[in-house]
């Protein structure tokens, strides 16, 4: 017979976490999990207190995203739970692999008036891939086990795991060798699936068949962890790869291959959708920014649509072909197709090949005087070029909503296929720079991560900065400081005209001393030829963070790397970087 352990069910979860391996928990207790925070610390489980639950959401987030394994936080009843939401959004519209561990109500007095109780249940349902609660304490193992099948599986999302105060608190026999997991969830993708024979063998002939293709990649690529296949299957057949800001690093932007972001603030991504044959769309949604609100794809252009998730074909386009598969074992697949069809790529192919490498280096040239102004204050432009010159190759770059993610979306260059690039598109929300950070310095011991938010974004998540000295991280954090909201006072700026702000300006302020408050190292960067300086000082710091604070322009005018095809009508040669 199996050996009995008498736990409680907040121990048994703490096990079933243990079982999967999993590697870095953020939370903030209650009462309801308080036996599963003992026995986290029994069992030398690696949980980590955050100052905000929805931080915990980000920090566990960006730790999946540069890991690969689910991330797990946790939460008490009511205003834990609910501050959830906006963390669990951008994790479900990511594809972003997690259990969120929630606390509830003890069952004997549910809804009588108990504190903090809420119908969260409701609350969280619509932003997460399941909820699943248990109602049996017996029943903890296997729903576990349910809980990261499902977040791993398919398109990967988070999964929520109600758990009531008694059946946490409850001590039950259970057998030791329920305690188990399967090795396939305890990473993401768990499983991959191919699509039919007979449309690979289409793909195969409108790709082979075309004189100038064009791959359209978004995050779906590296949710399938597919950058290396990706690459490998461009360079083979001389496809040129173009990117939305989750899909940067589908192929390294080094890579003569790479067309850059294409959608509202393209480089040369849009002038070669408009001129292709054939649109190769791999792991992207195609929404809004991708396709400056759903007017960029040409009509009469075929497009072949590959995507995991089923429902995103012909939600903003109709494409000829429908591929429902893994990115990855996909493009193996339909690499042998291809080279079973047509071999080696035509001459024409090689020109086309050379056509985008030579445009590429033009846009380069044209905005270099950007690159390298010595302006005050700072032009992002020239900020993002000291990032590019002093971030090592396995560097990573974690990116703010708003436009932290749109300028590193644009002038960003990953030195290699791979998610070096880790912006929060799911939902875009402001405040993910703080503890994105630290969920990727923790995902990525000695390697090089680089924080990129505005001084909006720092304000909203500003305590987490005690969590990693706290944790003892070691990370960059550049405040891109314009004392506003930037993103809003140029939107504003672009409507309504020069003075027309409202409720878009911040204080003045010195984040390099609120760091210092903080246990951090700060730093004020004011002129441009000093930031290449701090960058190495930050870099060379091995125990704690260090805040950058980087006063860059006030001119509304010049905060966004292009124009908002939202607010003002996209012309040729419309974009500021």
């Amino acid at each position: 017979m199996s050996e009995k352990l008498e736990i409680t069910g907040g121990e048994a979860i703490a096990r079933m976490f243990a079982a999967h391996e999993v590697g870095l928990m953020f939370g903030m207790g209650g009462f309801q999990l308080l036996p599963f925070y003992d026995a986290a610390r029994r069992l030398k489980l690696n949980h980590n207190l955050i100052n905000d639950e929805r931080c915990a959401v980000f920090a566990a987030d960006a730790y999946t995203k540069v890991s690969g394994r689910p991330g797990v936080c946790d939460a008490t009843l009511g205003p834990g739970a609910t501050n959830l939401v906006t963390g669990l959004a951008e994790a479900y519209n990511a594809g972003t692999a997690m259990v969120a561990l929630v606390g509830d109500s003890h069952r004997m007095h549910s809804w009588k008036n108990m504190t903090q109780e809420a119908r969260q249940l409701e609350v969280l349902r619509p932003v997460v891939k399941d909820v699943l609660r248990v109602e049996k304490i017996e029943r903890i193992p296997e729903l576990v086990r349910r809980a990261f099948a499902i977040a791993t599986s398919g398109r990967p999302g988070p999964v929520v795991l109600d758990v009531p105060e008694d059946i946490a608190h409850e001590v039950h026999a259970f057998d030791a060798d329920a305690f188990y997991s399967s090795a396939n969830y305890r990473r993401a993708p768990a499983l991959r699936c191919r699509p039919a024979s007979s449309d690979l063998e289409q793909a195969a002939s409108m790709l082979a068949g075309a004189a100038r293709p064009l791959m359209l990649c978004g995050g779906g690529v590296h949710i399938s962890d597919a950058a290396d296949t990706v690459q490998a299957f461009a360079r083979r057949f001389g496809i040129p790869v173009a990117h939305t800001m989750s899909g940067k690093g589908a192929i390294a932007c080094s890579d003569p291959l790479n067309a850059g972001l294409f959608g509202r603030y393209s480089r040369i991504a849009n002038e070669l959708i408009a001129k292709s044959d054939c649109l190769f769309v791999v792991g992207c949604k195609l929404g809004e920014v991708a396709t400056r609100r759903y007017d960029l794809l040409p009509a009469g252009t075929p497009i072949i649509h590959l995507d995991i998730v089923a429902e995103e074909f012909d939600r903003t386009a109709t494409p000829a072909l429908r591929l429902w598969g893994d990115v990855q074992a996909t493009l193996q697949d339909l690499e042998e197709r291809i080279a079973a069809q047509a071999g080696a790529p035509s001459a024409a192919r090689e020109d086309y090949r050379a056509e985008v490498s030579q445009a590429m280096q033009a846009w380069r040239e044209s905005v270099q005087g950007k690159l390298t102004a010595a302006e005050t204050p700072i032009g992002m432009a020239r900020l993002m070029h000291e990032i590019n010159a002093t971030l090592p190759e396995d560097g990573i770059l974690v990116a703010d909503g708003g436009f932290a993610a749109h300028w590193g979306g644009l002038l960003f260059d990953t030195k290699r296929a791979g998610r070096g690039f880790v912006p929060d598109r799911g939902f875009a929300s402001i405040g993910y720079g703080i503890p994105g950070a630290i969920g990727a310095a923790a995902a990525a011991p000695g390697r090089q991560v680089v924080s990129l938010t505005g001084d909006g974004g720092c304000n909203m998540s500003l305590g987490e900065l005690e969590t990693a000295v706290r944790m003892g991280l070691a990370f960059t954090l550049i405040v891109v400081n314009n004392a506003a909201s930037g993103y809003i006072k140029a939107l504003q700026h672009l409507m309504y005209g020069s003075g027309s702000y409202q409720s878009s300006d911040l204080a003045e302020t010195n984040y390099a001393n609120v760091a210092r408050a903080l246990g951090c190292n700060g730093i004020r960067v004011e002129d441009p030829a000093d930031i290449q300086a701090a960058l190495q000082t930050a870099y060379a710091c091995k125990d704690r963070p260090t805040i950058l604070d980087v006063v860059v322009t006030r001119d509304p005018a010049h905060m966004l790397p292009g124009v908002d095809s939202r607010a003002a009508k996209i012309k040729p040669g419309d974009r500021i970087a």
